[in-house]
């Protein structure tokens, strides 16, 4: 079976899943997502032995997939050649318990009889150390333990157990549920147990998505990107993780093989900033508790540009060859080198989501004055750093500039400083914030601009462009009318746009020249488009990159300008939030409707 991204995530919050086009599970790691992969098939080739969990139809002709709606709960219906079928309801329990949310590192599955008289062969094979084995277990009269590295998984199923662990095909006369979860007893039958939790955890995700605000267009499109977006939230710390896999390479045997189950300061920023474009207030509120945390543990001094999700600096790069890699393109790497960088951005994206807590009545914990003198220790990093050569937003492992992108981010965290300094009645802070910006301001309009063309470069005293350039708007730099922002954009659609895509840059890095392009940035490019006037254009493009989404509505990081083919991790949330914010945009008011 050739592997593909045509993947269904589901998760709690606390675990997550990837599971194929036939139902099978794929993907998942534990205890957390950024762990060993209990299921490494993603991974290991097109016909693995084990890292998966399969349900298997017998004379099996077709599959229909679909997540129950405004939730991502997922059902799957198998039909076979005699017309016999099932359906398989997976699902990470997600629900009130006692007063709390319960959301154990756990998955359920509910396999059903629809039609015929269908056999079926269950396979479950975790996998450990990476793929290189599968899990040891054991079992009882009604449930099967896996051994596995970090944590030890309990199958409890009203299944025969002997039909499990011989891999037996047999008629599915009734249904059957499976809660693949701690190595703890199960309380109560197993079949009415994971039919209740499954009734909670659908109310709680439709009840969840009924308290969004959505644009008037696309409301599916938004309603996916939001649940997939939460989904890459870790709720126990508050961190949100930039995709849920590793090592899917950029492009096919690029090399660009990267390990995004961490935390980015950038990414989060931008996750958080979309959805709360859409009033998901829980998001923001969680991941702000894991900002102050690391702005008490950085104590004014150097930020990382990436963290684990429970805010492990510590998350070194390495690679390992127990697996096969993605479509066998090596090599699979955990851990990521970017946590050695220097990233002066992340500066203004840890102040620029903190402020709004001293603006927002919503909020159960308003920012107080001791926060504000917390956070201008970060404002301070960001003005001593503002004209210093960092690796930059793309992460440049051998270039080193002073990048205008990171500038203008440590110019904002100034410029937010002092309105927040205002608001909360600071004027005689206010007043050296706003000082700090100007200076910020001056240098980069002296050394990242261009007088003989008019527009900005991608990085003081250079020529080259990058389409983070497009956010000076969207920072509050630069007004959409501005010649000089006029100009930039022009360069941009010039020498970066590709097709209807839109690249992050087109020199030489590292690894060569790119060869796909990022879907982030294309969304960006729409929204330039739009504030230029050219909301057709920008419509039309809009409507291709939602074409190009999986079977579950979701996007990668990267994508093909030949074949459309998408490439890097996956769920990408750079690319889930630029579907919100360009249906935020772009959509029909809701006075046309009503």
């Amino acid at each position: 079976m050739t592997q593909t991204l045509d993947l269904f995530p589901i998760g709690n919050c606390a675990v997550s899943a990837l599971i194929d086009r036939t139902g099978r599970f794929v993907w998942a790691c534990a205890p957390r997502v950024d762990g060993d992969p209990v299921f490494s098939a993603l991974m290991d080739g097109d016909e693995p032995e084990h890292g998966f969990w399969a349900i298997e139809l017998e004379g099996m002709a077709k599959v229909d997939q679909a997540y129950v709606r405004n939730t991502p709960v997922l059902r799957t219906v198998l039909t076979a050649e005699d017309g016999a079928s099932i359906e398989i309801i997976d699902f990470a329990p997600r629900h009130a318990k006692n007063s709390r949310t319960y959301r154990p590192l756990a998955f359920s599955r509910i396999v059903r009889p629809l039609a015929g008289a269908p056999r079926i062969r269950v396979r479950l094979r975790p996998a450990a150390d990476w793929g290189a084995r599968r899990a040891p277990t054991t079992a009882g009269s009604n449930h099967i333990r896996y051994v596995c590295p970090d944590v030890t998984f309990r199958l409890t199923t009203d299944c025969p157990v002997s039909h499990i662990t011989s891999e037996r095909t047999f008629r599915l006369e009734r249904p059957l549920a499976f809660f693949f979860g701690p190595d703890e007893g199960y309380d109560q039958a197993v079949g009415a147990g994971v039919q209740a939790a499954l009734d909670r955890t659908v109310d709680y995700w439709q009840d969840w998505v009924r308290t969004l605000y959505l644009p008037l267009d696309w409301q599916e499109a938004v309603i996916r990107a939001a649940i997939t977006l939460k989904l890459c939230a870790y709720e126990e710390t508050g961190a949100i993780v930039a995709a849920m896999t590793t090592s899917v390479p950029e492009f096919p045997e690029s090399g660009r093989n990267w390990d995004y189950r961490y935390c980015w300061i950038r990414d989060a920023y931008y996750t958080v900033r979309a959805l709360n474009r859409l009033g998901a207030v829980d998001i923001l509120e969680n991941y702000l508790v894991y900002l102050r945390n690391l702005v008490d543990d950085s104590a004014g001094g150097h930020v990382q540009p990436v963290y684990g999700v429970g805010l492990e600096e510590d998350i070194d790069e390495r690679i390992v060859t127990s697996v096969d890699g993605y479509r066998g393109m090596k090599p699979v790497r955990v851990g990521n080198q970017a946590r050695e960088h220097l990233q002066h951005d992340v500066y203004g994206q840890i102040v620029l989501p903190l402020v709004q807590a001293f603006y927002d009545h919503r909020l159960l914990r308003p920012g107080s004055v001791e926060d504000f003198h917390a956070l201008e220790k970060v404002g301070d990093r960001a003005f001593a750093m503002h004209d210093q050569v960092d690796a930059g937003l793309w992460e440049f492992r051998t270039i080193a500039r002073v990048h205008t992108y990171s500038s203008v981010m440590c110019w904002a965290a100034c410029d937010r400083l002092a309105k927040a300094a205002d608001h909360i009645g600071l004027g005689h802070r206010a007043e050296v914030w706003r000082e700090r910006a100007a200076i910020i301001r001056a240098r980069i309009e002296k050394e990242a601009f261009l007088p003989e063309e008019g527009r900005f470069a991608a990085s003081f005293g250079g020529q080259e462009l990058d389409a983070s350039l497009l956010q000076l708007t969207d920072l509050g730099f630069l007004d959409p009318s501005d010649p000089r922002q006029v100009r930039t954009f022009e360069a941009i659609e010039r020498d970066l746009k590709k097709g209807p895509y839109l690249f992050r840059y087109v020199e030489a890095d590292d690894f060569g020249e790119p060869e796909t392009a990022f879907n982030f940035c294309t969304f960006w490019f729409i929204e330039a488009l739009a504030l230029n006037g050219r909301t057709e254009e920008a419509r039309a493009i809009f409507e291709d990159m939602l074409s190009r989404r999986t079977s579950a509505g979701l996007l990668s990081e990267d994508i093909s300008i030949e074949d459309g083919q998408l490439w890097g991790n996956y769920p990408q949330t750079y690319s889930l939030v630029g579907i919100i914010n360009c249906a935020v945009l772009l959509s029909r008011s809701w006075t046309d409707a009503r």
